[in-house]
C-alpha cells in the first residue's frame, strides 16, 4: 500500500523546496548588492522588501486552502511541493479531479494506489510542464505581437485578451457544469459557485468605486474562504427543500 504522507515523501519534497527557497535567498542578496551599487537607499530597500512580503500573504492563503483540498485525497506532501514551486491553484485541482475520473475514481478518501496516485501526478505535472517550454521560446513573440496589435487598435487588444480570458474560464465552466447530477442536489456546486460570483463582484464594486485598493490583493482568499463556508449553509438549504 502506497502512503502519500510517508516520511519519504517529506524528505524528497523538502529537499526540493529548501533549494527553490535558496535561490529566492540568493536572489535576493544579490538584488541588495546591487541596490547599493546603485545608491539606493537602505530605507527604500527594506520598505520594498517588506512591502513585497506583506503583499505575498494575500496569495499565499489562496495557495494553502489549495494544498489543503489536495491533501484530503493526496496527502501533504505532493500538493505542498506543486503550489509551492510550479503548480497554480485553479489548475492543479481540475488536472487531478480529471484524472481520477478517467480512471473512474472518486476522490472521497487518501489514494492508497500507488499507480493512481502517479496517474494523477503525471497528469498534474505534464499538462503545466509546457509552460517551461513554450514561455521561453515564444513569449517575446506573443508580446511583439500584443503590442503590434494594441497599436494598431486599442480596442481589439483589449477584445481579444477580455476574449482569451473569457476562454479559459469557460473551460473551469466546463467541469462543473459536466459534472451535474440529475435533481436540485446535484446543482450545489453550481449554486455555490454563483455566490462566489456575486462575492468577486462585490469586492471589485468596492475596490473600484469605493477605492478600496488593499481589497484587490485579497479578493480571492476572502472569495474562497467565503464561498467554502457558505457551502454548508447552501447545501443544507438544497436537503431541507428535498
Amino acid at each position: 500500500m502506497f502512503d502519500p504522507n510517508s516520511n519519504l515523501m517529506y524528505i524528497m519534497v523538502a529537499i526540493i523546496i529548501l533549494y527553490v527557497a535558496a535561490q529566492a535567498v540568493y536572489f535576493l542578496i544579490k538584488a541588495v548588492k546591487r541596490a547599493k551599487e546603485l545608491n539606493i537607499s537602505t530605507s527604500t530597500v527594506k520598505k520594498t522588501i517588506l512591502s513585497s512580503a506583506v503583499f505575498t500573504i494575500a496569495p499565499a492563503i489562496s495557495i494553502l486552502m489549495g494544498v489543503l483540498t489536495l491533501a484530503g485525497f493526496m496527502g501533504l506532501p505532493f500538493p505542498w511541493l506543486r503550489l509551492s514551486v510550479l503548480g497554480a491553484i485553479t489548475y492543479e485541482l481540475s488536472a487531478a479531479y480529471s484524472a481520477a475520473e478517467s480512471l473512474g475514481i472518486e476522490l472521497t478518501s487518501l489514494v492508497t494506489d500507488a499507480k493512481v496516485f502517479s496517474t494523477m501526478a503525471w497528469v498534474m505535472h505534464l499538462g503545466i510542464f509546457t509552460g517551461l517550454i513554450l514561455v521561453p521560446l515564444f513569449l517575446k513573440k506573443i508580446q511583439k505581437g500584443l503590442v503590434l496589435i494594441k497599436r494598431k487598435d486599442e480596442k481589439w487588444s483589449d477584445a481579444l485578451l477580455t476574449a482569451l480570458f473569457l476562454g479559459m474560464i469557460s473551460a473551469f465552466l466546463g467541469l462543473v457544469f459536466s459534472d451535474i447530477k440529475s435533481g436540485l442536489e446535484g446543482w450545489i456546486p453550481v449554486f455555490v459557485m454563483i455566490v462566489s460570483a456575486l462575492i468577486m463582484s462585490v469586492i471589485g464594486i468596492l475596490v473600484k468605486k469605493l477605492k478600496i485598493k488593499w481589497l484587490e490583493d485579497f479578493a480571492l482568499p476572502i472569495t474562497m474562504l467565503s464561498s467554502m463556508a457558505l457551502a454548508i449553509p447552501i447545501t443544507n438549504l438544497v436537503q431541507s427543500i428535498l
